[in-house]
């Protein structure tokens, strides 16, 4: 019999790429795993009963720590959610500095990347269906919440930042220039391009694996679109 799947029974840690460090010490596992925690604990509650509805002293109570607590890990209670555009941040910071990759190839390595962990949570699903519900509801509802909507658009101009700064020590340029700004703005411009895509494909693929096929092929497209004019400037 197929088990039912429920905003509880969802493991929303499987969504995020593996972070977890080779010698990572008991007290270092703890933080991540308390962290991990507070943010899967916190997207069941929003998406059983809206971001507004829920307090973050709740979120607190249901993983028996402090309010305090949850805010030395997240500083505001939109980042409780929106927690997985840190790790995009650090990747690129970390991966479009390799010098044995294009810029482009870099971020699609990235983006890659972001959605294996998706596919692949899917495949570990009992029931596809309810899952793609699932995802398509977590979209909603950042879509539907203007401080979770303002949040992420926050992320994004500290991404773009982060990205121009890393282009231009690349090109030896000031992160100031519109080379580099411009630049790291079409490349960030993939993600919306990324969720578009699986917003538009998640019910129609047959399989996870028709889906990474379907979402990789628009990221592919709007990457060709681009390449001719960062590759000049790389």
């Amino acid at each position: 019999m197929l088990k039912t799947v429920t905003m509880r029974t969802v493991d929303w840690t499987a969504l995020r790429r593996d972070d977890e460090a080779p010698a990572e010490g008991l007290r270092a596992r703890k933080k991540r795993m308390l962290r991990r925690q507070l943010s899967d604990t916190a997207t069941e509650m929003f998406l059983e009963r809206g971001f507004d509805a829920v307090r973050v002293a709740e979120v607190a109570e249901a993983c028996g720590v402090s309010e305090k607590t949850v805010f030395n890990y997240f500083p505001t209670k939109e980042s409780l959610v929106l927690d997985l555009g840190e790790a995009t941040l650090h990747s690129l910071r970390t991966t479009l500095a390799d010098p044995s990759l294009s810029p482009l190839e870099a971020v699609l390595k990235i983006l890659s990347g972001e959605l294996d962990a998706i596919t692949s949570w899917l495949s570990a699903q009992d029931d596809p269906a309810q899952a793609k519900a699932l995802l398509l509801r977590f979209g909603m509802l950042i879509r539907s919440t203007p401080s979770l909507r303002a949040h992420q658009g926050d992320m994004k101009e500290q991404q773009v930042a982060a990205a121009a700064e890393v282009l231009a020590r690349r090109a030896e340029m000031n992160s100031d220039d519109p080379e580099p700004r411009i630049a790291a703005t079409a490349l960030l411009g993939l993600w919306s391009i990324q969720f578009q895509a699986l917003r538009r494909h998640l019910n129609h693929a047959e399989s996870p694996t028709q889906l990474h096929e379907a979402v990789s092929a628009d990221v592919q497209r709007a990457a060709r679109l681009i390449g001719s004019g960062l590759n000049a400037f790389a």
